[in-house]
């Protein structure tokens, strides 16, 4: 798909009110598409809308969701449909983290983090693929993951699973929609600098607003912007690529995964320690 060019064309983005799902939505709108944006919280969607308004360009509609409830998701589909046929390209932004161990994270979390990361993407997909298919005119998926879903590590337990899972249904929703000519990618962030980590659940020996503290500090330093996810996530349609990592972490653990999983094993222990020894956690 050429992305130089998205007038006439209407693109969802979950998550948008902050972070990757709102540079992804201001990337789409100066390409002059019209956007359907989504978020949890009310007032940072807005302000994303009012921010791609004076963009001038497309035009924009806001709503509140939770991509945890299929009946919210359902519904904004609902109304998104009742003003055009289908979307263009659909981009399951949305999601949320926690961080510690297995043995530390309760049911109640678990609910929590699957229902936004794992089946807020389904919910998504559910409600919006169908009638790209009948409209039987192509269009795209783009399910944003992490790198956490290509390689897991012990302190991101839950969050791993979730974004693993994102991956694997990317995979397979590419199989099946591909003789609909529409494309899905999945997208594998690094270190990102975007409001997660301040609202990032932490759990067991990782809980601590100390440990949060130093979480900030890292990704920070790593100052990574939102901006160039959002500019991947334009080439990975035009391009049509499965999965896009981004950082250069992301890609070296990427490769590393398939060519030498022994080794990025070796390196998640080593990094796993480093990190516990800097918090000054006892295992």
């Amino acid at each position: 798909m050429n992305v130089g060019d998205l007038s006439g064309k209407t693109v969802a983005v979950t998550g948008a009110g902050s972070g990757i799902g709102r540079e992804t939505a201001l990337a789409f709108a100066r390409r002059g598409a019209d956007l359907e944006i989504g978020d949890l919280n009310e007032e940072t969607v807005e302000a994303t809308a009012e921010a791609i308004r004076k963009i001038d360009r497309g035009g924009v509609t806001a709503a509140r969701v939770d991509v945890a409830d299929a009946a919210q998701v359902r519904s904004w589909a609902d109304a998104v449909h009742a003003r055009i046929p289908a979307l263009d390209i659909l981009v399951n932004n949305a999601g949320v983290a926690i961080g510690g161990g297995f043995l530390d994270t309760t049911l109640e979390d678990w609910d929590w983090i699957l229902g936004v990361n794992t089946k807020g993407v389904v919910h998504g997909c559910h409600a919006f693929a169908p009638a790209m298919v009948a409209r039987g005119a192509g269009g795209h998926i783009v399910n944003v993951a992490s790198m956490a879903g290509i390689v897991a590590t012990d302190t991101l337990a839950a969050y791993c699973t979730t974004k693993f899972s994102i991956v694997g249904l990317s995979e397979a929703l590419r199989e099946e929609l591909a003789p609909h000519g529409i494309g899905v990618s999945c997208i594998c962030p690094g270190l990102i600098n975007t409001p997660i980590t301040r609202a990032a659940k932490l759990v067991g020996p990782l809980s601590g607003e100390e440990n949060r503290a130093e979480l900030v500090r890292t990704y920070e330093k790593r100052n990574y912007g939102p901006e160039r996810v959002a500019l991947a996530i334009l080439r990975a349609i035009e391009r049509n690529r499965a999965v896009t990592p981004v950082t250069p972490e992301a890609w070296m653990l990427y490769y590393l995964k398939r060519f030498s999983p022994g080794l990025v094993s070796w390196l998640s222990r080593r990094m796993g320690e480093a990190s516990r020894r800097r918090l000054g956690i006892d295992r």
